[in-house]
């Protein structure tokens, strides 16, 4: 089970630590999101992921992080909206076919005086600086918090978050990994379990073109596929994305296809225009033939998208049967 565990992830700190809790007859895991809005395509690796760590015995929480989207004012600072979108998560998730997982407000946890004590602990064995250069975990810039202190708590509560709910596993992107290594730091120093951290790839914004950090991002739409996105919409944004001919690296169509298209198919075939079409067994075999200019990057979108397109149509399906939440969070959004 360890290769299930470990497939598809950007990186394992560490391996032997993690085939030491693999042997434990109990095991738990986690992983956090901001309610914050729309759910996209990189979700879908999480997702993945979740089923992975389930397959493998693992006791698994998704935290629902209510306060932490509070503290980096998404939905405007609504509560009411934040719980509404976490609400809509559990529904993507079921939608994503993730199940025997166990759903943790933040809210529950902050009503513990247990819970902030450990902050204040965490706080007390962690710099300013340290806590700055986490501010990353937010997609915040460090400079926003000296506007607004509550942004400090941030990284020193997703610390706590991974003691409190005494995991023995983290997941997460990378994005997540500053967080991740301060509790491995200052585990040690509060008695605390140290966490074998798990981190995802990152998906490239749609529109990433030479950015390699740019991401996937709900509050820009252009630069994402949601998971409600019809045919349409999704073969438009593939069009008019970012594929440069020959090139791998921060090619967000081709990473699609590794991360997320031959972890749910064991072959892509695409169609070409007046040519044969091309079915490639697996990531390698399509990587090569792109580099080698064998495959245009139209034809390679257009398969992109159908494939996408079949991966998303049951989850669409399922919110046609579970509307409630989707449509209230979208009126909350404006956008309904």
């Amino acid at each position: 089970m360890l290769d299930v565990v470990t497939r598809n992830l950007r990186e394992v700190v560490t391996i032997e630590e993690l085939q030491e809790v693999m042997a434990k007859e109990e095991k738990k895991a986690y992983i956090g999101f901001e309610p914050s809005g729309l759910v996209h395509l990189g979700w879908l690796m999480c997702a993945d992921k979740v089923k992975d760590l389930i397959d493998a015995g693992f006791d698994t929480t998704i935290l629902l992080a209510d306060w932490h989207a509070w503290i980096n004012d998404k939905l405007g600072g609504n509560m009411e909206a934040i719980k509404t979108c976490g609400e809509y998560i559990k529904d993507a998730f079921a939608a994503m076919s993730v199940k025997g997982v166990k759903y943790v407000y933040a809210s529950e946890m902050v009503s513990d005086a247990d819970y902030w004590q450990l902050v204040l602990k965490i706080a007390k064995q962690t710099s300013l600086a340290r806590a700055r250069r986490a501010m990353d975990i937010m997609g915040r810039k460090a400079e926003e918090a000296e506007k607004d202190i509550s942004k400090f708590f941030y990284p020193l509560m997703q610390v706590a978050d991974i003691f409190y709910l005494d995991v023995d596993v983290a997941l997460g992107g990378m994005d997540q990994r500053h967080a991740h290594m301060l509790a491995r730091d200052v585990c040690k120093k509060l008695g605390m379990k140290k966490p074998v951290a798990l981190h995802t790839h990152i998906i490239s914004s749609l529109q990433a073109k030479e950015r390699m950090d740019a991401k996937m991002s709900k509050s820009k739409p252009s630069s994402a596929i949601f998971i409600h996105d019809g045919y349409d919409a999704i073969q438009k944004k593939i069009r008019k994305a970012y594929c440069p001919e020959g090139v791998t690296e921060g090619n967000p169509i081709m990473e699609i296809a590794r991360h997320i298209i031959f972890i749910h198919f064991d072959e892509m075939k695409v169609e070409r225009k007046d040519a044969p079409p091309l079915t490639f067994n697996s990531y390698d075999e399509l990587e090569e033939s792109y580099v080698k200019k064998e495959l245009h990057p139209l034809d390679l979108k257009n398969a992109v998208a159908e494939y996408i397109d079949r991966i998303l149509s049951p989850i669409r399906q399922y919110f046609r049967q579970h509307p409630q939440n989707y449509e209230k969070l979208l009126e909350y959004m404006g956008q309904k």
